[in-house]
């Protein structure tokens, strides 16, 4: 290993760092392997790298130029260990001691610090980026150092708050200059004799008898768990066997015991197994943000037989990614995704389940549009996400529906004002190199008399998506997701599924009875659609949304029917299950809405 990295050095350096007999090099690796690490993290195109190592039980860490010749940054170690011993001898004399000690010779002298490479000292006038190399041995006067630079390391490491039995743990874990398909891990549970060493936490974690229970990334407690903290020991790899510092993460609390049976429990039968190509499994799930569920509109009116903790994040976070995992999804459009938890939480427990994804935040909010897909099967080409209020006024392609609804300046003020985004996302087949398909994921507004800024915000939407697919993805099919808050016999649905809606819709004048526009505020116009006539792939449903106060069907997943058809529907949960809390969210269902699944066959 010390030989290839030698022939690396630039012709200078080899005549600094000359090569050893094969002897040395394997007395060389076995001392390595005992000594102390120090890291070293040398990025290329970063001017600064850091370098980091335990003295007297004390971490080190210090930043330097690449290009700074090492004798400096030696002499600044040297520096620094000396004060270090100064302190330390202040610290242990008395007054008298100390007057006794300046007047015998001053301080101490600084410690010898040395970097060596293949058992030779590195000279001093050698830059930091080529001196500090993997392997290399530094020398702090009678201890010695193995230079570990850019290894694996975990810039993540935690485990979720909330656990419950029968409900995937999924630890956040970031590496770097690693792979964390290649990582390994190992977990355990334990429980103190009493509860007060229990509660104690990481202070008292070496006292708790430890049991192996699991080796994989993520780990599933089982009722025998219940009141068992989890410790998690993993260790990062590139892949090439490389490894680096492992990290040992503890949970915050014991495992709780489950709901019992939840909504989706049963529909998980008809997706045990991941589809085989070249059908594919979609999923579109408005999840409920977590900045709507804590409001106390949400807790006192929408949702008042909902248990306040079942509205909890931690809690509903179990219930989502136990769900969204046995689907088996090769696609999944949601809705509603709180940005923290799409990056704390959603992003690392779908990645332990294959898949890779996006988001888009909705502008002026905390929450917005998630699309993950599975990274065996596709990979993203492009992304073409927009806001459409700034589409629409922006984008010339929409002057003409511009034009006309600025004719009405109460509905144009309220269009303007909404953020409601589309996301779309052009992913490849990977079994087939140029076979693609364009997925798009929206949540129009709100408002039950809202339907004529709906059918805005769908022309604009269907507008955009149809240039996008004409210029990246021409003769791709399409997928189209969300929570369109739109009955079946809404304007929305008839523009989507018949092309074509007339003037004399009522949701023209949808606002007008409950928002105050005047008669000559109206707007109403045709509108077509640049797509022919798409299916709904769940068909008709009694609903996707179940309050307390509303029950219907919201939420779809279009498709063109010319280019791919529908192989399986997942059912809807019974409707006992539904209501067994009376409505949703509950502590069996995580959400008021309910993911819709179906598996579509997309021939080539």
């Amino acid at each position: 290993m010390f030989n290839k990295l030698i022939a690396a050095v630039l012709p200078f350096h080899r005549r600094l760092l000359c090569a050893s007999s094969p002897a040395a090099l394997t007395g060389a690796r076995r001392l390595l392997g005992s000594m102390e690490p120090a890291a070293v993290r040398c990025v290329a195109g970063e001017p600064k790298m850091t370098i980091s190592f335990r003295v007297d039980g004390s971490q080190k860490q210090m930043q330097r130029e690449q290009d700074e010749p090492l004798g400096k940054v030696l002499s600044r170690i040297a520096c620094t260990l000396a004060k270090g011993k100064t302190k330390a001898k202040k610290a242990k004399k008395n007054a008298g001691q100390q007057q006794q000690a300046a007047a015998a010779g001053g301080s101490p002298e600084p410690a010898v610090v040395k970097l060596y490479v293949d058992g030779n000292e590195v000279q001093g006038t050698v830059l930091n980026v080529e001196a500090w190399r993997d392997g290399a041995v530094l020398q702090l006067g009678d201890v010695r150092y193995s230079v570990r630079r850019n290894e694996p390391t975990f810039t993540t490491a935690e485990l979720p708050v909330s656990l419950l039995a029968g409900f995937p743990v999924c630890p956040k874990l970031d590496v770097e200059f690693g792979q964390l398909d290649h990582c390994d891990f190992t977990w355990y549970k334990g429980k103190n004799p009493n509860s007060s060493a229990e509660a104690a936490g990481e202070e008292n974690a070496q006292d708790v008898p430890w049991t192996e229970v699991g080796r994989t990334r993520v780990y599933v407690p089982s009722n025998r768990d219940i009141g068992c903290r989890l410790k998690l020991r993993c260790t990062p790899k590139d892949g090439g066997g490389r490894g680096g510092r492992p990290e040992e993460l503890l949970s915050a609390g014991g495992v709780e015991a489950g709901p019992g049976a939840c909504t989706f429990d049963e529909r998980h039968a008809y997706t045990a197994k991941e589809t085989a190509w070249p059908s594919l499994r979609a999923v579109s799930y408005n999840i409920l943000a977590d900045v709507y569920a804590q409001t106390e509109l949400s807790k006192t009116v929408l949702y008042p037989y909902c248990a306040p903790y079942a509205l909890q994040l931690d809690y509903r976070q179990n219930l989502i990614k136990k769900e969204l995992a046995g689907y088996h999804a090769d696609v999944i459009c949601l809705q509603e995704v709180d940005k923290g938890i799409f990056l704390d939480s959603l992003t690392p427990a779908l990645d332990a389940f294959g898949l890779d994804g996006v988001f888009k935040v909705k502008e002026k909010q905390h929450e917005g549009l998630a699309t993950f897909y599975r990274r065996t099967r596709f990979k993203l080409l492009s992304s073409h996400d927009i806001t459409l209020s700034e589409a629409l006024t922006s984008d010339p392609v929409h002057a003409e529906l511009l034009e006309s609804v600025s004719a009405n300046d109460a509905l144009k003020d309220k269009i303007v004002k909404r953020s409601t985004a589309l996301q779309v996302s052009v992913l490849e087949d990977l079994h087939q190199a140029g076979r693609k398909v364009c997925v798009a994921n929206t949540h129009l507004y709100w408002h039950p008399q809202g339907g004529n800024v709906r059918l805005v915000q769908m022309a604009v939407a269907l507008r955009h998506l149809s240039l996008v697919m004409g210029a990246v993805a021409p003769g791709a099919p399409l997928v189209f997701c969300g929570d369109f808050n739109s009955s079946p016999s809404s304007g929305v649905l008839q523009l989507v599924t018949e092309a074509t809606l007339t003037r004399q819709h009522a949701d023209w004048s949808s606002s007008q009875p409950q928002e105050g526009d005047s008669p000559s505020s109206l707007l109403a116009m045709d509108l077509i659609s640049p797509f022919p006539p798409l299916l709904s792939a769940c068909g008709p449903l009694a609903y996707t949304n179940y309050v307390g106060g509303f029950q219907g069907c919201l939420d779809y997943i279009f498709i063109q029917p010319q280019s791919m058809r529908v192989e399986q529907v997942i059912p809807m949960p019974a409707h006992h299950l539904v209501t067994t809390y009376t409505a949703l969210p509950s502590v069996a269902h995580p959400s008021d809405h309910i993911a819709l699944v179906c598996d579509l066959r997309w021939d080539p």
